[in-house]
């Protein structure tokens, strides 16, 4: 008995600077609102948080507090009420990343968010309601991602999970991305449910929220065309194409992504009150 309570007092010391290490810096743990503005970063399908490790090292360089969300994935309503309750949580403004379907979720998990100043959409579908993930690919020609879809994973809940075949994962999702990295990708991906990519958008944010686009022109998750078009009808404070790029510009060109979202960061706290 005496062992087990070493143990447990020794997890116990263990999870109180666990919970330290990993609160959300300006969250409700703190009195103080940091000096700029905390920024959210939102992953999507097939991807995960570690996607944004490039990115979140460089922002902390120039000492921005972040958080890399771990994006459930089931649904854009429940997802955007889960990154909602971090956004909640956190103290002072905030700038919403979102990547892919990602972008779903930002759109709607800032509606009655005062405190996010900015929306950036990496690669991103930016949904008019009602719209879904599947409509905006659909909508013009040049996405290959249906045929490198592996044989779906059936849930408890009838639900279907997909993942993309890892042997197809680096060409189709991370195309210039190091091979050995890109292979850890697939490995390590996250599945999205196939109704989370038909659900219908219940919000626009960006249609009150400023907002910055970023993608490449080599992206063959979302087409070029369809990011461009709602890049202009979100009417984009800026629009950055990387040539050559994949859909994971994030992780494949980290510094042109962290710079825009920067801008971003600058441009809405210039523009408060």
């Amino acid at each position: 008995m005496k062992n087990l309570s070493s143990l447990a007092r020794a997890f116990t010391a263990i999870g109180i600077v666990a919970l330290h290490l990993s609160a959300p810096a300006g969250a409700a743990t703190s009195g103080a609102r940091p000096a700029k503005p905390t920024v959210v970063l939102v992953h999507g399908a097939f991807a995960e948080s570690a996607s944004w490790n490039d990115v979140a090292r460089d922002l902390r360089a120039r000492s921005f507090p972040v958080v890399a969300a771990a994006n459930p994935l089931r649904g854009v309503k429940s997802d955007a009420d889960y990154v909602a309750a971090i956004v909640g949580s956190i103290l002072g403004p905030v700038v919403l990343v979102g990547h892919s379907y990602g972008g779903s979720v930002i759109s709607a998990a800032a509606v009655g968010k005062p405190n996010v100043q900015a929306l950036v959409f990496v690669a991103a579908f930016a949904p008019e309601v009602g719209e879904s993930a599947a409509d905006l690919s659909g909508k013009f020609p040049g996405s290959t991602l249906a045929p490198t879809l592996a044989a779906p994973v059936l849930l408890p809940d009838g639900a279907k999970d997909l993942y993309i075949q890892q042997d197809k994962f680096a060409k189709q999702f991370a195309e210039d991305v190091p091979p050995a990295l890109a292979h850890l990708m697939a490995v390590a991906q996250r599945p999205i449910t196939e109704g989370a990519l038909g659900e219908a958008a219940p919000a626009a944010a960006w249609k009150n929220v400023p907002s910055w686009f970023i993608y490449g022109d080599r992206d063959r998750n979302i087409p070029p065309a369809a990011l461009a078009f709602m890049a202009e009808r979100a009417k984009s404070k800026k629009t950055v194409v990387v040539k050559g790029a994949s859909h994971v510009v994030m992780t494949s060109q980290p510094k042109l992504v962290s710079r825009l979202i920067v801008e971003a960061a600058d441009a809405a706290g210039a523009a408060q009150p």
